[in-house]
């Protein structure tokens, strides 16, 4: 996962969000995060945007992830979940939410999904 810093003032900084999926989801993703932190040490908060391309499964095709996040003097909570609708392709109907696992500095992913027939 790459983020690169687009913009910043003292409240709000922009960062791009350019990622590699690998697994059953094997998958690119490009997107935008906004992220703010406070003057209290272990507080901040996130919101992103992310549009995923590529196979799950073996279907081809396109979702969007929407994340938010907070961090309250340490103790974190997260939502990643697929923004309803946001499917295409043979991801059509596609509907669920990813959890992020941070160990030692490197990323991964639980995803639980479903794929609703008839969409």
């Amino acid at each position: 996962m790459k983020l690169v810093p687009e913009a910043s003032d003292e409240y709000i900084a922009r960062m791009a969000i350019d990622k590699k999926f690998q697994g059953d989801l094997d998958a690119v993703s490009k997107g935008q995060m906004l992220s703010t932190s406070t003057e209290t040490e272990g507080s901040a908060g996130y919101v992103a945007m992310e549009r995923v391309s590529g196979s799950l499964h073996g279907r081809r095709g396109t979702f969007v992830l929407q994340h938010s996040g907070t961090m309250n003097r340490g103790a974190s909570q997260l939502t990643v979940s697929v923004v309803p609708d946001s499917g295409t392709g043979e991801l059509v109907g596609l509907e669920g939410r990813m959890t992020i696992i941070i160990t030692e500095g490197k990323h991964f992913y639980e995803f639980d999904y479903a794929i609703r027939a008839n969409s």
